[in-house]
């Protein structure tokens, strides 16, 4: 006996409407914001909260030395670091909020937050 035959209309039509919820909670709870804010934090502390609609740049001191973050096009990204991997610079831009950017060896930081954000970029 094939599955098909097991198979009753109204099971089709609850497989149906399983199928099309499904696909609107993957695109509405899975959706991030733009991000409206960036965090700045140097040793855990937070050295600035900067908007993403203005253009901008920012040094900021680390153990290690100086690191740069530019702020174009409300993104935000490590443009230059003392840390001898490279991996926050490697990271790019940031558009969405909950993502982080970490320079481990210097102690910097940056995160986009927005006020509407439902998961952090630990928890996505």
């Amino acid at each position: 006996m094939t599955v098909t035959k097991l198979f009753k209309p109204g099971d089709y039509f609850t497989l149906a409407v399983l199928i099309v919820a499904v696909a609107w909670l993957c695109t509405t709870l899975w959706q991030q914001s733009a991000g409206g804010t960036l965090i700045v934090r140097s040793k855990g502390n937070v050295v600035s909260e900067l908007s993403l609609q203005r253009n901008r740049s920012l040094s900021v001191n680390g153990p290690l030395g100086v690191t740069r973050i530019e702020v174009q096009n409300q993104r935000a990204r490590i443009a230059s670091d003392p840390s001898p991997r490279q991996y926050c610079v490697r990271q790019g831009w940031l558009e969405r909020s909950g993502e982080i950017a970490l320079c481990l060896p210097n102690q910097v930081s940056i995160e986009i937050a927005a006020s509407n954000s439902r998961v952090d970029s630990l928890n996505y």
